[in-house]
């Protein structure tokens, strides 16, 4: 962190405690006052470098929403699942699955969108960092559920079967954007943000439901 840094948190810091005790006759700052001194603080901790810039720590409606103490009500997370869900870009070609042994490579590959890379870079998916997916692997993260047979055990022996279009649907839906299902979900999108193309997204995809992928063995 910068020197000016340090000096725009302490300048901020002082002013809110001194508004706070200038109101602790009265009722202090509102809410309002607080979170936008809070935003302040954040944004002067921060600079941008290469590649990442300070729009990063801009939070979208469903950020906001979802970054309270308590969790948006139903009806608000409801209104926020299906704005996310117009936001899916479904496979320009119609098609789903690519390659499953791309797709194990971009699971394994947690590189990419810092400051050091550059622009356009393709990035991975780190999918490891929180799902146990091929049982090959012993070392995966438990954030997420485990993937490993996920096709399989969801019936999908082959993806172009009409009575597998939905699973299919869903898969491709949550991996370009997850909030699409739960509005909540700490699970990166994807596709939505930028960080994985459609070309990734299908080899994701085939890792996934491909039946001769070592993940539905």
């Amino acid at each position: 962190m910068m020197k000016k840094n340090h000096v725009l948190i302490g300048g901020i810091a002082a002013t809110v405690l001194i508004a706070g005790c200038a109101g602790m006759a009265s009722s202090g700052p509102s809410e309002a006052e607080a979170e936008a001194a809070a935003l302040a603080m954040v944004k002067s901790s921060f600079r941008e470098q290469g590649i990442a810039k300070l729009d990063r720590i801009e939070q979208d409606a469903a950020q906001k929403a979802c970054s309270s103490e308590t969790p948006p009500p139903a009806e608000v997370a409801q209104k926020i699942e299906a704005a996310q869900l117009a936001t899916v870009k479904w496979p320009s070609d119609g098609k789903y699955l690519g390659d499953w042994k791309e797709g194990e490579k971009l699971a394994q590959n947690g590189r990419g969108m810092t400051w050091t890379d550059a622009a356009g870079a393709p990035s991975g998916g780190n999918c490891y960092n929180c799902h146990q997916i091929s049982k090959a692997e012993i070392s995966f993260g438990t954030i997420g559920p485990s993937l490993y047979q996920y096709g399989k055990i969801r019936g999908v022996a082959n993806p172009a079967a009409p009575e597998s279009e939905a699973i299919v649907k869903y898969t491709w839906g949550k991996l370009w954007n997850a909030k699409a299902y739960n509005a909540c979900s700490g699970m990166p999108r994807f596709g939505h943000a930028g960080v994985l193309n459609e070309g990734q997204i299908r080899d994701l995809m085939a890792l996934l439901l491909d039946p001769k992928s070592p993940v539905n063995q």
